[in-house]
């Protein structure tokens, strides 16, 4: 069963069989966050974990990306959807260090391309991610000039390790697929027109368990893996705050969005495709090449 709702034109939502799917839907800019993009995906995901017809939750993007960060347009004008991105300890708004507020539910995060910065933290919070053969996964914070504020610092090192956590943020280097799942950080890479199927036939084995226990176990499992966590997100926090406080250059991170934008494109064209033969780097070998053209927009912030 397929109920169509209306969502926004930046955000679908479709409940299939128990199941929200949401798409971020702004493929010419990478599915790049804006300030209504931020509020539309946390209404969206508000409204899924109050609906009792749904018991799993999926997230994913337009093709040809996942999610490429932040606008760095809006950035660069306005500054709102970076202001949404940063919660300070204390000012009444989220928890620090999460995109939206925690659910009930599975989310199960489908990433059908280049997962980039803030659209790379969006994957992180997901409980289980399915990577599509074109998926890539890169940090590039410290090559915008943006400190973390949605988890990456913490959650990065605990799914890949420290060092190849370090790396990628340090170097801006990519993650493909395979190294993804080998890394812990994917469960599953999956043929690109199979993905959202994937997802289902994973949504509907979850949806066989018993509700009340998978609920118990959902947010046992959380808290668990959540001890220590919160002070970890709230120094992030703190970080980004002051990093901001100094005076945040709007200018150049404009800047440097095409030289950014160039050097996502090279790493990702100078690459083979998804199945390991000739592996590049110890942490970007293997992103499809047909993923490369337009894999990034106004995007790579968060």
């Amino acid at each position: 069963m397929v109920d169509a709702d209306p969502g926004t034109d930046d955000l679908l939502v479709e409940r299939v069989d128990g199941a929200a799917v949401l798409t971020l839907h702004r493929p010419k800019a990478r599915n790049a966050l804006t300030a209504r993009l931020i509020r539309a995906l946390r209404a969206a995901l508000a409204a899924a974990d109050a609906d009792d017809a749904v018991d799993v939750i999926v997230l994913t993007g337009a093709d040809p990306a996942f999610c490429a960060g932040l606008d760095l347009g809006e950035v660069a004008g306005s500054g709102e959807n970076l202001r949404m991105a940063l919660t300070r300890p204390g000012d009444g708004g989220l928890p620090p260090g999460l995109p939206w507020e925690p659910t009930g539910k599975p989310l199960i995060g489908a990433i059908n391309g280049p997962a980039i910065t803030g659209g790379f933290e969006l994957a992180l919070h997901c409980d289980i991610l399915i990577a599509s053969e074109k998926a890539a996964f890169a940090d590039t914070h410290t090559r915008v000039g943006v400190l973390p504020s949605w988890g990456m610092s913490v959650l990065l090192a605990r799914a890949v390790g420290e060092r190849r956590a370090l790396r990628m943020s340090l170097s801006g280097e990519f993650l493909d697929p395979v190294a993804a799942r080998d890394a812990g950080l994917v469960s599953e890479v999956v043929p690109h027109d199979d993905l959202l199927p994937a997802a289902h036939r994973l949504g509907q084995r979850i949806r066989a368990s018993d509700p009340a226990t998978r609920v118990a176990f959902l947010a046992s499992a959380r808290a668990i893996a959540a001890l220590g966590t919160a002070d970890a997100l709230a120094a992030e926090s703190r970080a980004a705050a002051a990093w901001l406080d100094r005076g945040f250059d709007a200018g150049g991170v404009a800047g440097r969005r095409a030289g950014i934008v160039a050097g996502n494109r090279g790493q990702l064209a100078a690459t083979p495709a998804a199945d390991g033969t000739s592996a590049t780097s110890a942490t970007s070998a293997t992103p499809a090449a047909s993923a490369t053209p337009a894999a990034f927009g106004s995007g790579d912030a968060g």
